[in-house]
């Protein structure tokens, strides 16, 4: 019970939590973050099904209670393009209640995870598999801004389709004053950002764009009307049938929810300087977001890395700032929504566009791409696919290729190698011993590295092309690794030098190793006892018996 207890207050709130804080500056980045977030939260909530007051409820519920239960203090939480992909056919399946469902699942799941530590394995996605999602996500905020950048309407549902709607429609029909916005707003972030970066320029350049376009009347298109007013708290509830069907949507949302904040978290690590994020307790905190959220008609949240860039490329120092953005969205429902809806389409485009420049670390996309071949197509796929397919994806993919180079560079290492016996001895000596062994027919291999699946079928064509020996002693003190493929190729080995009238003979084999082919059932397959030594030395000697004794049966009984 204790144990219980002391993990429950691991993964609670503490107050070094909020320490340091600046709270100009953090207010400061949550208003900016806010005013982005605002036409985010509406579009994904609409495009999930279930409106747009559901997306802003949800940026302003969860991203709450995931600012202060979460494991990075810069962290934005909130709706996301990735999450609304996968809820569309939840909600054609079940309707509106089946995806509120679905989060309060989701959000049990997520608990679950950050209670047992799975928040840990994040640490084993490689450099280029974050640093190509980042690429890619970064690609992805840029690509949809360009309806609004172009003033256009989006159509489709992926994102190279909606930017090649774009671009065909704007060329159709030319509105020159968004894309001026645009690429004023994000020259003058950009630019201004290097001259002084301690000033909010995102806001400053939002807030002339407004003036600009109101005063001038340069007609680009504003955010427009927005709902107000939060609903009231309710459990959603569906046919008791339909529970079955849910589990495996809600497990799909926790498992996209875990994946995309714990990259988001270690994302916004890179990006800013101090305290590492809690990776339990992020998933924790993304639990508990989706815990309330769907309590007030909110649909499943996750961290969103283009708000967490915000957030933090405005200077945020601590989650006062997370916090301060859904008091900004709260206040906007209640209060502001007729001054907010003023703000040009295109200038929120051209903040998220700079934004997506500055997430590309140029000089560590560089230096992956020059260091091996294997980090360069780690990163490029990963980058590639989380563009054009979906985030899930584009991790598993680049996963599975940092994991084809890894086993790749460690089957290499595996070396099957006819060595001097004994280490210390002058090479005249070494010689003479070889050669003293060849003439009675005897050959000594040391096997180095891992022998395991990616490394076995080369094993196995070196070791039986061996001829014109009646022993081979195979050194194993310096094998690193035996997996299932590795013992039963050895074992078939084993059996191939055999049945050609040639005995093996094992020298130094490990404990570990030992048991691990026991309890594969090969180790009988392999040697019995009287072929299996503790040295080298014991097993040169037995084959010496083993040869004259060979050859004493032969000249006893000639063909």
């Amino acid at each position: 019970m204790s144990a219980t207890s002391s993990r429950v207050r691991e993964l609670l709130p503490h107050a070094t939590d909020w320490r340091p804080f600046h709270v100009g500056a953090d207010l400061t980045a949550g208003l900016m973050v806010g005013l982005v977030a605002l036409p985010l939260a509406l579009g994904f909530g609409a495009s999930s099904g279930l409106g747009a007051g559901a997306g802003l409820v949800t940026a302003i519920v969860a991203g709450a209670v995931a600012a202060v239960f979460g494991g990075s203090r810069v962290q934005v939480s909130g709706p996301t393009g990735a999450m609304t992909v996968v809820l569309v056919p939840i909600v054609a399946s079940h309707g509106a209640d089946g995806v509120l469902v679905v989060g309060l699942m989701a959000g049990v799941v997520l608990l679950a995870l950050g209670y047992v530590g799975a928040g840990r394995f994040i640490r084993y996605v490689p450099v280029p598999v974050v640093e190509g999602f980042t690429l890619g996500i970064a690609a992805i905020i840029a690509l949809q801004q360009l309806p609004a950048a172009l003033g256009v309407r989006p159509e489709g549902e992926k994102v190279l389709a909606q930017a090649a709607h774009a671009i065909a429609a704007w060329a159709d029909h030319p509105a020159w004053a968004p894309v001026g916005i645009a690429a004023a707003v994000t020259a003058g972030v950009l630019l201004m950002a290097r001259l002084r970066p301690g000033l909010p320029w995102s806001l400053i350049a939002v807030v002339v764009a407004t003036i600009a376009n109101s005063a001038a009347g340069l007609g680009a298109a504003p955010i427009g009307d927005i709902p107000s007013g939060l609903p009231m708290p309710h459990v959603p509830t569906v046919p008791v049938g339909d529970l079955g069907g849910l589990v495996l949507p809600a497990v799909a949302v926790a498992a996209l929810a875990a994946l995309e904040s714990l990259l988001s978290a270690t994302v916004a690590d890179a990006m800013s300087v101090g305290r590492r994020h809690h990776p339990d307790r992020e998933l924790v905190g993304q639990g508990l977001a989706n815990l309330a959220a769907p309590l007030f008609g909110g649909i499943p949240a996750t961290a969103a890395i283009a708000r967490t860039a915000v957030n933090v490329r405005s200077g945020a120092t601590s989650r006062l700032a997370a916090l301060s953005h859904s008091v900004v969205l709260l206040v906007v429902v209640l209060a502001a929504a007729r001054w907010v809806g003023e703000i040009p389409l295109a200038a929120l485009a051209g903040v998220l566009v700079a934004t997506a420049v500055q997430m590309v670390r140029v000089s560590s996309v560089a230096a992956l791409m020059r260091a091996t071949r294997g980090d360069a197509a780690v990163l490029a796929v990963t980058a590639v696919a989380t563009v054009a397919v979906d985030l899930v994806t584009a991790v598993i993919v680049g996963l599975v290729v940092a994991g084809f180079f890894a086993l790749r560079q460690t089957a290499l290492a595996a070396r099957l190698d006819e060595v001097p016996l004994e280490d210390g001895v002058d090479d005249t000596r070494h010689e003479d011993e070889e050669r003293s062994l060849l003439d009675q027919h005897i050959v000594a291999y040391r096997m180095e590295g891992p022998l395991f699946f990616a490394a076995a079928h080369d094993f196995l064509l070196e070791l039986s092309a061996v001829s014109d020996v009646r022993v081979v002693v195979l050194r194993m003190s310096r094998v690193s690794t035996i997996d299932a493929t590795g013992a039963s190729v050895l074992a078939d080995t084993v059996a191939r030098l055999e049945g050609r009238g040639i005995s093996v003979l094992l020298s130094g084999l490990q404990p570990r190793h030992e048991r691990v082919l026991r309890e594969l059932g090969v180790h009988d397959r392999l040697a019995h006892d009287a072929h299996s030594f503790a040295t080298t030395p014991e097993a040169i000697a037995h084959a010496r018996m083993h040869v004259a004794r060979a050859q004493h049966a032969h000249e006893a009984h000639p063909a």
